[in-house]
């Protein structure tokens, strides 16, 4: 990171990968290749880094999607099965449980396909495809041995991306407008948070630039995994309107009801938070320190967010004093939110996706003037129309399959 004075310039370096974040980048360009004599190929505006492509939309917002990656992974799938999958909206249903499948284990060459399809699956998820998140981190534990079930739904994620495969994700520096939602004010000075502030790094550079607001979501998904008993908690960070961070994963630990999964993760999401914070700070972004933070368990908002709750088991007060020394330090606002309105839903539960359209739209399929697929249409899959689509696309995928992996070398 380099002080420009008003604003800051970045070099993000991942391998021997580089994206320069600058007013005037082909300096730095040409300083690291005259100064320190650095060979590079593909400079230019990001087009394609880390398997991800970044390009502007129609009004000049900078978006990121994982298009030529899933192009790849679809062209791989057409490579071993001979055939494009077949065209899905949903991933795993609700009730749908696939630790319990009890089909033949996979032979060694089918497994080594299970574990390279789960393995893509997981990268793709990184660089934004989150609607897939928790499908696949219910599919990742039988890695060692699956089963023919366990491929089968493997297939029906990749249908899923091919009906999906234009999920973008714009990068929405607009703040949003949380003017009602009130900020819960309690005298603390009684209390063993009289103290509490938020630990602000003092290596950190000056913050320059927009404000941020981050905005967080939590949910978790009780008894997801019916063999070990245990609960999958599901994150959602937003800088602003972007999606920058997401978590799915199961708890350590089995909870027997819906209030102690809560509160494990509201915790989790806390400490996230907590780390987002540094982040941003050494990225010398300016942050409205309160995150916004919803949840849809208003018992767990409560107890976390007052001065005086109930604490009968050890675990519910550690949870109880991570959140709200988070509260009284001005770190968080706690906020209870309508089910039907909690974002994270896309991560802790398996839908279809005419159900979380509503909410999935603004997040990977927003658009200025948006007309995309109504809730209705969502419904309804023409197969004859898809099946078309796949075989007058086989050629030009063939095609792009070559052009991706070109785009790919050069950059």
């Amino acid at each position: 990171m380099h002080n420009k004075g008003n604003h800051c310039e970045h070099i993000a370096a991942h391998a021997d990968d580089l994206m320069i974040a600058s007013r005037t980048p082909p300096v730095i360009v040409t300083a690291l290749v005259d100064e320190h004599n650095f060979k590079l190929k593909g400079t230019g505006p990001t087009e394609f880094h880390l398997g991800c492509d970044f390009y502007r939309d129609k009004q000049g917002v900078l978006c990121y999607a994982a298009k030529k990656c899933i192009e790849k992974i679809l062209n791989n799938y057409r490579r071993i099965y001979g055939t494009w999958p077949k065209l899905t909206l949903s991933l795993l249903v609700n009730g749908d449980h696939p630790e319990l499948d009890t089909l033949e284990p996979l032979n060694k060459n089918d497994h080594k396909i299970y574990q390279s399809r789960i393995g893509a699956l997981q990268w793709v998820i990184q660089i934004g495809c989150f609607d897939i998140t928790t499908a696949v981190m219910t599919l990742s534990p039988v890695w060692a041995m699956p089963r023919q079930g366990h491929l089968d739904h493997v297939k029906r994620i990749h249908g899923y991306l091919s009906e999906m495969h234009q999920a973008t994700i714009n990068i929405r520096t607009d703040t949003p407008d949380f003017s009602a939602i009130p900020v819960k004010m309690y005298d603390w000075e009684c209390s063993c948070y009289a103290d509490a502030e938020e630990e602000t790094p003092h290596d950190s550079p000056k913050p320059k630039g927009k404000s941020i607001n981050v905005t967080s979501y939590f949910d978790t998904n009780l008894y997801h995994d019916v063999i070990s008993g245990k609960t999958a908690t599901d994150i959602l960070h937003l800088s602003n309107q972007t999606p920058i961070d997401w978590f799915s994963k199961l708890q350590s630990a089995v909870k027997t009801a819906t209030f102690g999964s809560k509160c494990v993760t509201a915790r989790t999401c806390v400490e996230q938070i907590i780390d987002l914070h540094l982040t941003l700070c050494y990225l010398g972004a300016p942050i409205n320190r309160r995150t916004v933070v919803f949840g849809d368990n208003e018992s767990v908002v409560n107890s976390g967010a007052v001065p005086h709750s109930k604490m009968h088991k050890r675990w519910v007060a550690l949870f109880y004093h991570q959140v709200t020394w988070a509260v009284a330090a001005g770190l968080i606002n706690v906020h209870h939110i309508s089910s039907k309105e909690n974002l994270v839903d896309v991560l802790s539960k398996h839908w279809d996706l005419p159900s979380v359209w509503e909410m999935l739209k603004p997040l990977l399929f927003w658009h200025e003037g948006d007309n995309q697929k109504s809730q209705e249409e969502l419904k309804e899959v023409n197969k004859d129309e898809a099946v078309d689509k796949m075989a007058s696309g086989n050629d030009a995928n063939s095609n792009g399959k070559t052009a991706s992996q070109k785009n790919g070398d050069s950059n």
